[in-house]
């Protein structure tokens, strides 16, 4: 497989450290931004909603603490990665002030419920958006689908269209981020995260083995249930979401999985406001990126 950036490569698949998810869209977007102190009535239009979304993003990967020393990737929303930062293109920012590895969220949504899950929604511009998207320099995607329940057939087609979806990423020279996420509310989680870690080790065995994929899995009950996905040779890494855990129930779960790093969204944003100075601001996202950067890299 060509990939556009073998630095990245090598930093995605070596380095210790955690991905920021910053790729917060559409109909989640105006509760992060009441969670950072700007209520609806803030502003009047989608365009005014997703320009103060953007400044918040800013002021994250602006901040001192946000560097590859232990953020090593950052997952980005669209217009996120058409925006600036300091006077430059978000992802090459990242990658050449920061030195963090740019992904975008491809996805566009997910489906109603069927069969316990819910599949992604049609794609039919994802070519033309991958195209411009390795012309940004975007080392990789993130495509989410949600697993309710233990339906085989239903997670077995939530595989089946993630495998399907990261090929035609592949194709591109960029390394796919697969994320079916299992539902911490899910009644029977571990036994829907025994039926998916079968079906995805079918697919990655079913992988050219030039191929190589990333996987994004919500953080399982067993602890290192996930070590043979972690240990296959077509996986850079697998990383975890924080799927609605506290930031300190997350970190202590992770840290109970060996070769498991973060992929912290609402976890790590959740305790910044606009109303704070920028000191203030730089030292409660510091705490937050050194508490997940341990529960990556520190394990029990």
């Amino acid at each position: 497989m060509f990939v556009a950036n073998e630095k990245m490569l090598k930093q995605m698949a070596e380095k210790q450290g955690f991905i920021a998810a910053l790729d917060q869209s559409g109909g989640s977007t105006p509760g992060a931004l009441r969670q950072y102190g700007i209520p609806d009535d803030a502003y009047n239009s989608d365009a005014e909603m997703f320009k103060l979304m953007h400044e918040m993003r800013v002021r994250i990967m602006t901040a001192s603490s946000f560097t590859g020393e232990k953020v090593i990737g950052a997952i980005l929303f669209e217009r996120t990665m058409d925006g600036e930062a300091n006077g430059k293109p978000v992802p090459t920012f990242l990658w050449e002030d920061r030195g963090v590895v740019p992904f975008l969220k491809v996805d566009k949504g997910l489906e109603e419920q069927a069969d316990g899950v819910q599949l992604m929604k049609p794609n039919p511009g994802l070519d033309d958006l991958l195209a411009r998207t390795v012309k940004l320099g975007i080392f990789g995607t993130k495509m989410r689908s949600v697993i309710h329940s233990a339906s085989e057939k239903g997670i077995a087609a939530v595989a089946a269209q993630q495998f399907e979806a990261g090929k035609q990423l592949i194709a591109h020279g960029l390394v796919p981020i697969l994320e079916p996420e299992v539902s911490i509310k899910s009644a029977d989680k571990a036994a829907c995260e025994k039926i998916l870690c079968d079906e995805l080790l079918k697919g990655l065995d079913a992988l050219p083995e030039s191929s190589q994929v990333m996987i994004k899995l919500t953080i399982p009950n067993e602890a290192d249930f996930y070590r043979p996905l972690i240990e296959h040779p077509r996986v850079v890494r697998v990383v975890a979401l924080s799927g609605g855990y506290t930031r300190s129930d997350a970190c202590r779960k992770l840290a109970e999985n060996h070769g498991m790093i973060a992929s912290f969204s609402r976890a790590l944003i959740n305790e910044l406001k606009k109303s704070m100075s920028d000191d203030e601001f730089d030292k409660t996202l510091e705490q937050s990126i050194d508490e997940i950067y341990g529960a990556s890299i520190e394990k029990v």
